[in-house]
C-alpha cells in the first residue's frame, strides 16, 4: 500500500523528491536535535493524485487521521479543544523552492469556541483573536476562493474607523469585530459558512495547498525557473508557535551569509510581536537581525549556534525562519539560500577557503547564467549628484525603466517593449507577473527576506526595497520622496547594488568582471569578487573536456574572444564580410551578364576578403579558425524588391526615365526572389551554381594564410562548406577547394593546407552523416537551423507569433532556440556523432549555432560527446564555465553522491 504521510522524526533531507525542499529539512532538523515544532508532512505523490483525479488518495485521511493523534497524545492537546486548543500551521513545499507561490493556512483549528480557549490559556485576548482573524482570511482565500483583496478592503476601513497606522492599532474588540466581518464576507462570496469543525479545516487547507500548485503565479514562476509541471508539491502540517504573544515573541527570517553580497555574518529580519507572515510580506518594516541581540540575548545567542551547526552540517549558505514565542526559540524552516550572482561566487569561495567543500564542489555551485549577469553593465554614478532616495540593496544590478505602479501595467508596456521598473510599497505573490516584465523592484517597505527581494534574487532582477522616504501612492499612479512628486512614466535608475534610486537614466560603466575579462585586471573595490570568478574560472578550464570556440567576423571581435579565453573561432561567418560599401561589388557580380564581368567583379572582392581573413587569423595566431562559405540566398545582397519597383514607378510618374541599374537590379531580384528563402537557393547550392564564388573565397583564405605564413605567424584556417543535404554536394565543392589550395600552394611556394568540413544543420545530414564523414574532416552542429528544419519553423516568423502561446500552455518548457531540444533536435545531433565517428575515427565535432553559448546547452554538448562549442565572444566565459560544470556533473559532491546542480 502506498504511503503519503510522514512524521517529521521519519524524514531526512535525502528525501526532497518526496517530502519536498520543506518538509525534508524539518525532518533533517528534527535529526539534529534543533527545536523545530512537531509535524508531519503530506508527500508530493499524494498531490501528483489528487491533481490527476481531482480527489484525495484512496487511504490519505486516515493516515492524516493517525498522524494528528500521535501528534495530539505528544502535545497533550486536541486539535481545537475548546478550552486549550491545539493548532496546526498548512504550508506547502515544493521539491525545488517557490518562495510565496502557493499557499499557507495558519491557526488551523480555531473556531467560535477554541478563540475563547486561546485566550483564556495564553492570558492574551488580543492574541486570540488575532490569530482567528488571519485563519479566517486565509481559509476564506486560499480554501474557499474569496478574492483576497477584499479582506483588506474590510481591514484598511477597520483601521482608518480606528485611526490605527497599522494592525496593531486594533485591540481584541477591533479583531473580534473583524473575524465576524471576514465571516459575513466569505458567506456573500461563496453561500457557503466558514467550517467550525477543526478537522474539516484540516483536511480542506490540505487539499487547497495542492490545488495551488496550478495556481498561475506558481505556473509562471515555474516556467520562468524551468521547474517542471509534474512534481507536485507536498504539504506540512506543524503545530503552531507563535510570535504574537507580546513583545516577549516575535518572527524572523535569517540567513547565514548575506545573499546579496555573500559576506559573511548574521542578516536577516526580526519582527517583534508577529507571525511569520508577516515578515515576508514586508507589511511593517523589519529590525535588522542584529537587534535581537538587544531585545533577546538568549533567543539571540542560541539562534546563533543553529545557524552555525546548519551551515556546517548543509555546507552551503542557509536561509532560516524562526519563531520566538514568550523567549523560547522555535526553527521553522531552513532551505539551502537563494542568492544573488555575486552571493554565489563569493560564498562558493569563501567555502573552499573554510574548508568546508572543495574546489570541484564550489564550481559546482556557481553558474554561467550568473555570471553573464555579473558581466552586465554598472552605473557610473560620479557625476550624477544625489540620489532621489536610498533602500536596502536586496538584488544587485543596475536598472534603467520608466516608473509603473501594478503588474498590468508592468506586463503592457514591457509586451510594447518598454523597459519599467515596478514600484510598490510592497509586492506579493500575485505581482509575479510584473516583476518578470521589469527591469527593477523598488518597494517603499520591506527588508532583504521580504517577498520582493526574495523573489527578485531568485529571478536575478535587481531590486531595492524598504525605500522608507518614498510615499507610493499607487491609486495616483505616483510617488513622492520629500518635496518631488514621482509620476508614472518617469525615468528611473535603479542600483541594486548600492540601495540607491536616481530620477532619470544614469550612465553605465564595464562591470569589474567584465574588465577582468577584457585587461585582467583584478584590482578594485570588487576584488573579492572578482578574485572569486577567476578562481573558478581557472578550475573550470582544468577540468573541462569541451574546447570553447567564438563566433567572430572581424579582426576585433576575434582579438576580444581571445581576451575572454576562446580556443579559436569556429564560426567565421563571410557574408557579413559582403555588407556596406562592399554591397555593389556583390551587386555587380550577380548582374554580371558575361563570365568576364563576374570575374571582374570577384577578382575586386578577392583582395578584400584576403583582408579580412589575414586579420583574423593574425588575431587569432596558432588556433584554429574556422570560415564558413557564403551561406546566404544572393538577393539578401540586393535592394528590398518593394522598394526597387516603388522607386522606379515613381520615376516614371515623374516622367523621369527609371535609370538603367535599377532597371537591372529589379530584374535581377525578381528572378531571384524565392517564397522561402531559408530553403532556398544558398549554402552549398549556391557555391555549386553561382560559377567562380567558392574559388574566389577559397583562394582569398588560402592567400591569406600564405600572408602569415610568410610573417611568421601560424595560421590554422578551416574552410566549412554549409547547408550540406547529401555527400555528393560536399564532394564537388571538397574538389574545387582542394584544387584552388594546390594552386595557391603552387604559385606562393607555401604548402597550404586547410583542412574541409561542413555544417550539419539538416536533419537529412544528420541521418546521413556517416555518409558525409567520408568527405568531411570536420562537423560543425549548425543548430539554429537544425532547430528550424527539424521543427519545421521560421524563427523570424514564428517566435512574435506564437512561442508565447507555447510557452503559456506547455507545448515548450523554453524556446527550442534558446535551449536545445534534446528530444529531437538532440537525437539528430547524437545519431550525426555516432555514424560520424563510427565512419570516421579521428572526426572533430564542435556546435556553431546560439546554443553554443547556453549552459543548459552546453551540459548537452559535452554529454554527446562533442569537441568544441562555438558561441558570441561575450558568451565565451559562459561556456568555459558550464563546460568544467559539465564535466563535474556525474562526480560525487561532498555527501557522496552525484550533487544535482541548478546555476546559481
Amino acid at each position: 500500500m502506498v504511503r503519503y504521510v510522514y512524521a517529521f522524526t521519519e524524514g531526512g533531507r535525502d528525501m526532497a523528491e518526496l517530502l519536498g525542499g520543506k518538509g525534508a529539512n524539518l525532518a533533517e532538523m528534527t535529526r539534529m536535535g534543533l527545536p523545530v515544532p512537531p509535524g508531519f508532512t503530506v508527500t508530493t505523490e499524494a498531490c501528483r493524485v489528487f491533481l490527476a483525479t481531482g480527489a484525495e488518495p484512496d487511504g490519505l485521511s486516515q493516515e492524516i487521521s493517525e498522524h494528528l493523534t500521535a501528534l495530539e497524545e505528544a502535545a497533550g492537546r486536541r486539535l481545537g479543544q475548546p478550552d486549550d486548543p491545539l493548532l496546526l500551521s498548512v504550508r506547502s513545499g515544493a521539491r525545488f523552492s517557490m518562495p510565496g507561490m502557493m499557499e499557507t493556512i495558519l491557526d488551523v483549528g480555531l473556531n467560535d469556541a477554541s478563540v475563547q480557549g486561546l485566550a483564556k490559556s495564553s492570558g492574551n485576548e488580543r492574541f486570540a483573536w488575532d490569530s482567528y482573524r488571519r485563519l479566517v482570511q486565509m481559509f476564506g482565500s486560499t480554501v474557499m476562493g474569496v478574492d483576497g483583496a477584499l479582506f483588506e478592503d474590510v481591514m484598511t476601513r477597520l483601521k482608518q474607523d480606528r485611526g490605527a497606522a497599522d494592525d496593531l492599532g486594533l485591540d481584541a474588540g477591533d479583531l473580534a469585530e473583524l473575524v465576524e466581518a471576514y465571516k459575513e464576507l466569505i458567506h456573500q462570496h461563496t453561500g457557503d459558512h466558514f467550517p467550525q469543525l477543526p478537522a474539516e479545516q484540516l483536511r480542506r487547507a490540505v487539499l487547497a495547498v495542492f490545488s495551488s500548485w496550478n495556481v498561475e503565479r506558481a505556473r509562471l514562476y515555474r516556467r520562468r525557473e524551468h521547474i517542471p509541471d509534474d512534481l507536485g508539491t507536498a504539504v506540512n502540517v506543524q503545530t503552531m508557535v507563535f510570535g504574537n504573544l507580546g513583545p516577549d515573541s516575535g518572527s524572523g527570517v535569517a540567513f547565514t551569509r548575506d545573499p546579496a553580497t555573500g559576506r559573511p555574518g548574521l542578516y536577516g529580519d526580526y519582527l517583534p510581536n508577529a507571525q511569520g507572515e508577516d515578515v515576508v510580506a514586508g507589511i511593517r518594516n523589519t529590525v535588522p537581525l542584529a537587534e535581537l541581540e538587544r531585545l533577546d540575548p538568549t533567543s539571540y545567542n542560541e539562534l546563533r549556534a543553529h545557524m552555525r551547526a546548519l551551515e556546517e552540517h548543509y555546507r552551503d549558505l542557509c536561509d532560516i525562519e524562526f519563531t520566538i514565542e514568550r523567549g523560547r526559540l522555535w526553527m521553522l524552516q531552513t532551505r539551502v539560500g537563494k542568492r544573488t550572482a555575486e552571493a554565489a561566487f563569493a560564498i562558493a569561495a569563501e567555502l573552499v577557503d573554510e574548508g568546508l567543500i572543495d574546489a570541484d564542489e564550489g564550481l559546482r555551485r556557481v553558474g554561467g547564467e550568473g555570471l553573464a549577469r555579473l558581466m552586465f553593465p554598472r552605473f557610473d554614478t560620479s557625476g550624477i549628484g544625489e540620489p532621489l532616495a536610498r533602500g536596502i540593496p536586496a538584488s544587485p544590478g543596475a536598472a534603467v525603466g520608466a516608473a509603473v505602479f501594478d503588474s498590468a501595467e508592468a506586463v503592457r508596456r514591457a509586451a510594447a517593449g518598454e523597459k519599467v521598473v515596478l514600484v510598490r510599497q510592497e509586492t506579493t505573490p500575485d505581482d509575479l507577473p510584473g516583476m518578470v516584465a521589469a527591469q527593477a523592484v523598488l518597494t517603499s517597505r520591506g527588508g532583504k527576506t521580504s517577498h520582493a527581494a526574495v523573489v527578485a534574487r531568485g529571478m536575478g532582477k535587481v531590486c531595492v526595497c524598504g525605500a522608507e522616504e518614498i510615499d507610493v501612492d499607487p491609486r495616483r499612479r505616483r510617488f513622492m520622496v520629500g518635496g518631488t512628486v514621482v509620476e508614472e512614466g518617469a525615468v528611473l535608475s535603479v542600483d541594486g547594488s548600492a540601495g540607491a534610486v536616481y530620477a532619470g537614466a544614469a550612465p553605465l560603466v564595464d562591470s569589474a568582471v567584465m574588465r577582468y575579462f577584457e585587461t585582467g585586471d583584478r584590482s578594485g573595490p570588487s576584488a573579492e569578487l572578482v578574485e572569486a570568478v577567476a578562481r573558478f574560472m581557472e578550475r573550470a578550464d582544468g577540468v573541462r573536456r569541451l574546447g570553447v570556440r567564438a563566433n567572430a567576423d572581424t579582426p576585433e571581435d576575434a582579438a576580444r574572444a581571445r581576451r575572454f579565453g576562446a580556443e579559436g573561432i569556429g564560426l567565421c561567418r563571410t557574408e557579413h564580410m559582403f555588407l556596406g560599401e562592399r554591397r555593389p561589388l556583390v551587386e555587380a557580380m550577380i548582374l554580371a551578364r558575361t563570365d568576364a564581368e563576374r570575374d571582374r567583379a570577384l577578382a575586386r572582392l578577392l583582395p578584400l576578403q584576403r583582408q579580412d581573413f589575414t586579420g583574423i587569423l593574425e588575431a587569432m595566431d596558432g588556433l584554429p579558425v574556422t570560415i564558413r562559405l557564403l551561406d546566404p540566398p544572393l538577393h539578401e545582397f540586393l535592394p528590398d524588391r518593394t522598394e526597387l519597383a516603388v522607386r522606379l514607378a515613381a520615376a516614371q510618374a515623374r516622367g523621369t526615365e527609371p535609370s538603367a541599374h535599377d532597371r537591372e537590379l529589379l530584374d535581377a531580384v525578381n528572378r531571384m526572389h524565392e517564397e522561402n528563402p531559408m530553403l532556398g537557393l544558398r549554402g552549398v547550392r549556391l557555391g555549386l551554381v553561382a560559377p567562380g564564388l567558392v574559388a574566389m573565397q577559397v583562394r582569398a583564405v588560402a592567400e591569406a594564410v600564405v600572408e602569415r605564413r610568410r610573417a611568421g605567424g601560424d595560421p590554422r584556417a578551416e574552410i566549412m562548406v554549409p547547408l550540406i543535404d547529401t555527400v555528393e554536394e560536399l564532394r564537388l565543392v571538397g574538389e574545387e577547394v582542394r584544387r584552388v589550395l594546390a594552386e595557391v600552394s603552387e604559385e606562393s611556394g607555401v604548402v597550404v593546407e586547410c583542412p574541409v568540413g561542413t555544417m550539419i544543420e539538416l536533419p537529412r545530414a544528420a541521418l546521413t552523416a556517416g555518409r558525409i564523414a567520408e568527405e568531411a574532416e570536420f562537423f560543425s552542429f549548425g543548430t539554429n537551423d537544425l532547430t528550424q528544419t527539424t521543427w519545421g519553423f521560421s524563427r523570424d516568423d514564428v517566435e512574435a507569433a506564437f512561442f508565447s502561446a507555447y510557452l503559456d500552455k506547455g507545448v515548450f518548457k523554453v524556446s527550442p532556440f534558446e535551449t536545445i531540444d534534446r528530444e529531437g533536435v538532440g537525437r539528430l545531433v547524437g545519431i550525426a556523432v555516432a555514424e560520424g565517428r563510427a565512419a570516421r575515427p579521428d572526426l572533430k565535432i564542435g556546435v556553431c549555432g546560439e546554443h553554443g553559448g547556453d549552459p543548459e546547452s552546453v551540459h548537452f554538448f559535452h554529454t554527446a560527446g562533442l569537441d568544441y562549442v562555438s558561441c558570441s565572444p561575450f558568451r565565451v566565459p559562459v561556456a568555459r564555465l558550464e563546460a568544467g560544470r559539465a564535466a563535474l556533473a556525474g562526480t560525487p559532491g561532498p555527501n557522496g553522491r552525484a550533487r544535482e546542480v541548478r546555476s546559481a
